[in-house]
């Protein structure tokens, strides 16, 4: 197995395409969330989405050509690790305003570069650190979170932070050979595994998490099938990006769900960003532009 940090197998160009095309899935699925007002608990959208998706996706894996399972055991591992990452996210966000735990969740770029230098045992390049600092940078002036407190409950998107980064890191170093459709599969199937555990202690009304079953129309199934593609397009994606490109420069490109979610945010609430926001979102596009430089300066 080609080792991760062999510059020789990078497709930075093909890497930054696939993760701000799965930034750009995934933050319209969280406005589609928003925007239904967490209609349905937790575990029926985790069971319900994923088994609208399982279907397509297996056909999808059916007619291509086949690639050999490398390794079942880092594969269920890296999908355990996501599906952790949005019950933390999503749990917090009934709890906590969007605003902060957006914030503290995109520190997982920071988090990418601490364990990209742990596993390459080197210090990352002061462009590829500079770039995630204005990265971050933007990301607070975009959403300019309450700091002037600091409730405990704010550790649950950190955590699905840690748990991102730990998923992508291992997507590129231990499941890099492996089908991007293959890894979307295990999933969506570890999705509705920990949906129907959840399912089992479900009936309390007020429970986003555990919340009652909430009947199934034809306005849930559309909104359902949104959160299916959003889930698929995002998956594949992200796979893709992280098998393919330098984690760094991936990361630097992560903040672009910023600029998706300020789009959403007229699209579907009427939000006009501030100056503040504007200037956000150049020094995010600055940050890019610098973790592009700096991956192309490495690796010639």
């Amino acid at each position: 197995m080609p080792d991760a940090t062999d510059h020789k197998t990078y497709r930075t160009g093909l890497a930054i395409t696939a993760v701000v095309m799965s930034v750009l899935a995934l933050s319209l699925g969280d406005a589609v969330i928003k925007a239904t007002g967490y209609s349905l608990p937790l575990w029926q959208m985790y069971v319900l989405r994923s088994g609208l998706a399982l279907p397509v996706l297996v056909v999808i894996y059916l007619l291509r050509e086949k690639k050999p399972l490398l390794s079942i055991l880092w594969i269920s591992l890296r999908s355990a690790l996501l599906v952790l990452m949005w019950l933390c996210y999503y749990s917090a966000l009934p709890a906590m305003p969007l605003s902060l735990a957006a914030a503290a969740y995109y520190t997982a770029p920071v988090f990418i570069i601490i364990l990209s230098a742990i596993i390459n045992k080197k210090c990352p390049s002061v462009g590829a650190f500079a770039s995630i600092v204005l990265g971050f940078g933007g990301v607070v002036l975009i959403l300019r979170p309450d700091a002037t407190a600091f409730p405990i409950v704010t550790l649950l998107p950190v955590l699905a932070a840690v748990l991102y980064a730990m998923a992508m890191m291992l997507t590129s170093v231990k499941c890099k050979q492996e089908d991007p459709i293959t890894l979307v599969i295990a999933l969506n199937i570890a999705f509705i595994v920990c949906g129907l555990a959840l399912g089992i202690g479900s009936g309390d009304p007020d429970s986003f998490l555990f919340g009652s079953w909430v009947p199934v129309d034809w306005k849930l199934i559309g909104i359902l099938a949104v959160l299916s593609c959003a889930i698929v397009a995002g998956g594949v994606g992200a796979a893709v990006a992280y098998q393919h490109g330098p984690p760094t420069t991936i990361a630097a490109f992560d903040y672009s769900y910023l600029i998706f979610g300020l789009i959403w945010g007229i699209v579907f609430f009427s939000e006009s960003p501030s100056w503040i926001s504007i200037i956000g979102i150049g020094l995010i596009f600055i940050a890019g532009l610098l973790a592009l430089y700096s991956s192309s300066k490495s690796t010639s």
